[in-house]
């Protein structure tokens, strides 16, 4: 598997973010264990680059988040979506899939002229 750029994966961070959390509330290391799973290992967040991007997309109102109490004593954030996150996922997906669209058409582009 090709390293993939650090200015590709910032660039996709939120969409993926909220993506696992339209499976319902998650808090970080749960969010980051998915993003890794479903990524076959090619993509990890650390805490320190995760937690910023979770600040930044409360400011925006895509998630809230709440403070609750692990079995352990523990208190754990938990992060969801709001219904600002639900629209903006839905942007993002469009927004990735025409991205998707137009370089496939290049790459198609460029192998006819090879």
């Amino acid at each position: 598997m090709p390293d993939l750029p650090k200015d590709l994966i910032a660039a996709s961070s939120f969409p993926m973010i909220l993506a696992v959390l339209a499976k319902g509330e998650s808090y970080g290391y749960e969010i980051i264990k998915a993003i890794k799973e479903q990524s076959n290992g090619q993509l990890e967040f650390a805490e320190g680059t995760l937690y910023p991007i979770l600040k930044k997309m409360e400011a925006h109102q895509w998630i809230a988040s709440k403070w609750y109490k692990a079995e352990n004593g523990r208190e754990r954030k938990y992060y969801k979506l709001t219904s600002l996150g639900k629209k903006q996922l839905q942007t993002e997906k469009e927004n990735w899939q025409s991205v998707n669209q137009i370089l496939q058409n290049l790459w198609q582009l460029n192998f006819n002229y090879q």
